[in-house]
């Protein structure tokens, strides 16, 4: 061990000085605006892959901490010391992927989109189109998923019956939105929890105080749509629909017993039992209903765990239509595997800053005017605005702004909860609004609709980011309680 090598003491007299501390972050902010913004928007090449951006701040980060006199064994302490506080979270990925898959192979899912679609009704075309995805997504947990499937069925069904396809968009991304946003299952909610260390439970519970009003208004908005904006027709040409219809039929078989997973979960939420265990027991689950209920056998059960569901363990089902593979070859331990990777990543680069303690201390220099519980707030939620447009990246959002500024609301006494619930108010929800962004691309692209023609339209991430500030300068929902209050 060199003899110079420093302590990770933030309050240290030879701690190194605040541009030493801006340093990784300033090389961390030139990758992605040139990686991520400037080389394909500039030069139509090919965006830098995320990870490959916080591997390569990584290792700048380190041989700068070698620079300034620490052992490469006080860096690799700190990594791992930040790699073992995140594995829980990462261990809860690798279930949910294995979730979805036996969720699928149970009849589970395939029974939600199933009776999803034959929800739809022309006459409220709009509200529906705002609760299906609301279901599946809260049920699955993913917002891309719910528009690239259920989505993509409603909007065909609203251009059948010559329905506003902005309105349409708006409501579908909108619905997919609170689903990801509230759902255990979604790994930007978990990743959200982890980032700031609190109970993925907890962080659910606060993100209602701004969801559900957001949401409601939403629905009401929609619901008065159908009365202004009402379909040409009634008529639903249903080719598509009930040939999608038929080929779910074929390959499950649907019962109420299929209901016991989802609840698992729901029971597990109520009483805020572990996440891993519930998750795990919902899965083993859904494998039994496989068995019983469904004609797969124990191979294809064990395949599902592993690799995901695949329309070809149903070979009794004929040809099944193309937009069924995308909607049921997925999960498996390996279906979160690129943000497993990129989330270590993450953790990696900042173990290496945590050597220095720099994101506290370059939030309290930043912000060191914010005086008040609600300016903090409102400061968290702008900085999460501001990464996630530059970074088009929620996973990202969350580790950055979880990090830098978890201790300065446990300093004021404001709720971590509230923070993990506006890393996600002005992040996950802001994504689909920014016209720049991957996300927009992806809904755009799936929906067929131009993002100037839907974004006025999503009234529930609109809403949401009228309400988050509000609360905060309010003082609702924001659990000030005890000075030192990391719930």
């Amino acid at each position: 061990m060199l003899q110079n090598e420093k302590t990770i003491l933030p309050e240290a007299k030879d701690s190194p000085s605040f541009i030493h501390l801006l340093l990784p972050i300033i090389f961390l902010t030139i990758l992605i605006v040139y990686g991520l913004i400037i080389q394909p928007r500039v030069f139509n090449l090919p965006a830098f892959p995320l990870e490959i951006v916080f591997l390569l701040a990584t290792v700048f980060s380190s041989a700068h901490l070698i620079a300034l006199g620490y052992s490469w064994s006080t860096i690799q302490k700190a990594i791992v010391n930040k790699l073992a506080k995140g594995f829980p979270a990462v261990l809860i990925l690798f279930a949910i992927g294995i979730i979805i898959g036996t969720w699928i192979i149970g009849g589970t899912i395939p029974m939600l989109i199933y009776y999803g679609i034959k929800l739809i009704n022309p006459s409220y075309m709009y509200i529906l189109a705002f609760i299906v995805p609301i279901i599946f997504s809260t049920m699955t947990g993913t917002s891309w998923g719910s528009v690239g499937t259920i989505g993509a069925v409603i909007i065909g069904v609203a251009s059948s019956v010559d329905a506003h396809l902005g309105i349409t968009a708006g409501a579908i991304i909108g619905g997919a939105y609170f689903g990801d946003k509230m759902s255990p299952l979604s790994d930007t909610t978990n990743l959200a929890a982890m980032a700031v260390d609190i109970d993925l439970y907890e962080h659910i519970k606060s993100m209602m105080y701004t969801t559900i009003p957001s949401a409601t208004i939403a629905g009401i908005i929609f619901f008065i749509m159908g009365f202004i904006h009402p379909p040409a027709n009634t008529d639903i040409n249903g080719i598509q629909i009930s040939e999608t219809l038929n080929a779910i039929e074929a390959i499950f078989d649907f019962n109420v017993f299929l209901l016991i997973p989802p609840l698992i979960v729901l029971y597990g939420s109520i009483r805020k039992k572990a996440t891993l265990p519930i998750l795990l027991l919902s899965a083993i689950v859904s494998c039994f209903l496989a068995l019983i209920f469904q004609d797969f056998g124990i191979k294809d059960v064990m395949e599902a765990l592993k690799s995901g569901f695949n329309i070809s363990m149903a070979p009794w089902a004929g040809e099944v239509p193309e937009e069924l593979h995308k909607l049921f070859n997925r999960g498996g331990l390996f279906e979160l595997n690129e943000v497993i990777v990129f989330t270590l990543m993450v953790l990696t680069f900042i173990g290496t800053i945590d050597v220095t303690d720099a994101m506290p201390k370059i939030v309290n220099r930043v912000f060191s005017f914010t005086k008040t519980k609600s300016s903090i707030i409102l400061s968290s939620l702008i900085s999460t605005a501001f990464t996630n447009s530059i970074t088009s990246n929620q996973s990202a959002t969350s580790f950055i702004i979880g990090d830098a500024f978890k201790r300065r609301y446990d300093e004021f006494g404001i709720s971590r909860r509230v923070l993990s619930r506006s890393i996600e108010d002005y992040g996950t929800m802001l994504e689909s609004v920014v016209p720049w962004t991957a996300t927009t691309l992806f809904m755009s692209t799936t929906l067929g609709v131009a993002f100037e023609e839907y974004w006025y339209w999503q009234l529930l991430s609109l809403i949401n980011l009228i309400i988050a500030p509000t609360l905060a300068i309010l003082g609702i929902g924001c659990f000030y309680k005890n000075k030192k209050n990391k719930l």
